[in-house]
């Protein structure tokens, strides 16, 4: 194994009388593929910072090996000291010359031209960027705190392969977990100010994550017997000896200490929708829709039926108008040609990725509480607001706080725990993932699938569309929509990747799409040898990564053999890839067998 370009050994920071880290690592060599993850407020991204040279840490070792160079991607990046953005983005390169032409091929790739004067950017284009800048001189160590906000679906896939063109060590926070679970080999858990290390990708987390807290729980429960016991002997035991238990008494004074000090898991956040009576069965009838704006044609043409329990994706890149096309099926805006026809007894609420339903200056309290009073209705029930907001892990301490302070994850969940209070039978999310943690992002999942209403949904998560929607309505550029039965993946196996399909549609009408020449193919020896062997070699593989699955759901397996866990990770993780490897070159074989055969 490469020794590690960046290091941080035992690092601890105190916020105020909190500790936020307390003992938290991170190592990275050259071709590492590392993804961070934690709950929101575990302190992923200020580790990032304490990585990247920007925060100091109280106590711990920073390790940079000497002539590695880092590029850190914040969540606020500040390019005011710059003219324009190709500027900015050659800057990126530091002290040495820089490639120009790939500054400005990655603005290009990112939507931005380099004529940009930082200013007058949205937040959306300063964080592209940003991206561009730290992507452009390929460092050797690149640490990208949620790279993918205010990216759209083929920016997004992108971004993916660009990365994985890359030889730089990558340490990633993100909460798409299709990102996470496609670009990961490492998982790095930040939890309770420790970090441990899943020598695995993201894929692997969740059952592993599940498994130390179940040993965590079961320790805790085996202390606090002990502690009974002791206390047992205590009372009826030392009565003739207390001078010579001091050491005993002593002991059972540390087990208190221990059990006093221990930091136990964070609670989930507790969401149900609060339902109406049912819908029409006809919810959303749209015939020939057509919206312009100017000269540009947004809607052109569509046509489509939202039926009572339907789960809609509404999916496309930035500016194609999939808020427009949401607006229009809701009513919010009125069709240039063509007829929307709404159903009856429709009770929406809709979440909205601005947070428009959001006062700044409210407290947290009065906006659960709608302006006044100490209760909130949810679901028929009047109860509490600081018990509601106990549900999405606000602390009674924060219900006099401004909204305005929040964090983003903090602010996200408000705006669930206010659309969830109010009865619907109609969900319209647009961009309901932002900055949400994967924990909540797993519950609101599950909610939704539960929902016995309809589901109207933007967004720009692939592993989110795939879990929530039963249909997905698509941008083909030119203002045309289609819509595919299925989630995204279903949508791609049958259309092709968005941002191959986008650049396709971009094309001007009249170019000539050239056929490339028909080549001439025959099987050889070897291609036939292998299509009758590769069967046995891929059920070998098949029974070696049983075994390994196996090894590895052993809960003792962690405790007992860390670094035999590591191994047979390791293992299976290369098994799997040649498995994924044998397949895709039997079908290949296999569909040239039946080509030359039919």
């Amino acid at each position: 194994m490469a020794p590690p370009l960046l290091l941080l050994q035992d690092i601890h920071l105190t916020f105020g009388t909190s500790p936020l880290l307390a003992g938290a690592g991170l190592g990275v060599s050259p071709g590492d593929r590392v993804c961070l993850v934690g709950r929101n407020g575990s302190g992923k991204s200020t580790l990032l910072k304490i990585a990247a040279g920007f925060v100091q840490a109280d106590r711990g070792t920073r390790f940079v090996h000497p002539g590695a160079t880092v590029r850190y991607l914040p969540q606020e990046p500040d390019l005011s000291a710059y003219a324009t953005t190709l500027d900015y983005v050659e800057a990126g390169f530091g002290a040495g010359a820089g490639d120009r032409h790939r500054a400005q091929y990655l603005l290009e790739q990112l939507g931005l031209t380099g004529t940009e004067e930082p200013g007058r950017l949205s937040g959306g284009e300063i964080r592209r960027a940003a991206l561009a800048h730290v992507l452009a001189p390929e460092p050797d160590i690149l640490l990208l705190d949620e790279p993918t906000n205010h990216l759209d679906l083929p920016g997004i896939e992108w971004l993916e392969q660009e990365l994985n063109g890359l030889r730089s060590g990558i340490v990633l926070i993100s909460h798409d977990r299709r990102l996470l679970e496609r670009m990961s080999r490492t998982t790095v858990w930040l939890d309770r100010g420790i970090s441990r290390e899943l020598s695995q990708g993201f894929a692997h987390f969740e059952a592993w994550r599940d498994q130390v807290l179940e040993q965590e729980e079961l320790d805790r429960h085996k202390l606090t017997r002990q502690i009974a016991r002791e206390e047992d002997w205590l009372r009826y035991g030392v009565t003739a000896r207390r001078k010579r238990n001091v050491r005993r008494l002593a002991q059972l004074h540390d087990l208190r200490k221990t059990r006093k000090e221990q930091r136990g898991a964070q609670g989930n956040v507790r969401m149900a929708a609060a339902e109406a009576e049912l819908s029409g069965r006809l919810v959303i009838v749209a015939e020939n829709v057509t919206k312009a704006f100017g000269d540009r044609v947004v809607i052109r043409d569509v046509s489509t039926r939202v039926m009572r329990g339907d789960r809609i994706g509404i999916v496309g890149p930035n500016g194609a108008g999939k808020t427009t096309l949401l607006n229009l099926l809701t009513g919010v805006l009125d069709p240039d040609e063509g007829t929307v026809k709404i159903g009856t007894n429709l009770e929406q609420v809709t979440l909205d990725q601005r947070r428009d339903m959001l006062d700044p200056n409210q407290t947290l309290s009065r906006t659960l509480a709608e302006g006044g009073g100490d209760t909130v209705r949810v679901g028929g029930q009047v109860r509490h607001v600081v018990s509601y907001m106990k549900d999405f892990l606000f602390g009674p301490e924060q219900a006099n706080t401004p909204v305005g302070v929040l964090s983003g994850g903090e602010r996200g969940r408000l705006t669930l725990a206010m659309a969830f209070a109010r009865p619907s039978n109609l969900m319209v999310l647009d961009e309901p993932t932002n900055d949400l943690d994967l924990e909540t992002l797993e519950l609101l999942q599950e909610q939704l699938a539960e929902y016995t209403g309809t589901v109207l949904l933007v967004s720009h998560d692939r592993d989110f569309i795939d879990r929530v929607v039963t249909a997905v309505i698509v941008s083909e550029g030119d203002g045309r929509w289609v819509e595919y039965a299925g989630g995204y993946s279903d949508m791609v196996a049958q259309r092709g990747p968005v941002r191959a399909a986008a650049q396709a549609a971009a094309k001007p009408k009249g170019e000539a799409r050239v056929k490339p020449a028909a080549t001439s193919r025959r099987m050889t020896y070897k291609d036939k040898h292998a299509l009758e062997t590769l069967p046995a070699r891929m059920a070998e593989i098949e029974a070696r990564i049983g075994k390994l699955n196996a090894a590895l759901a052993d809960p003792e397996l962690y405790r007992r053999d860390p670094a035999k866990f590591a191994a047979s990770g390791k293992a299976l993780e290369a098994a799997q890839a040649e498995m994924a490897e044998a397949e895709e070159r039997w079908l290949t074989l296999e569909m040239l067998r039946e080509e030359l055969e039919g």
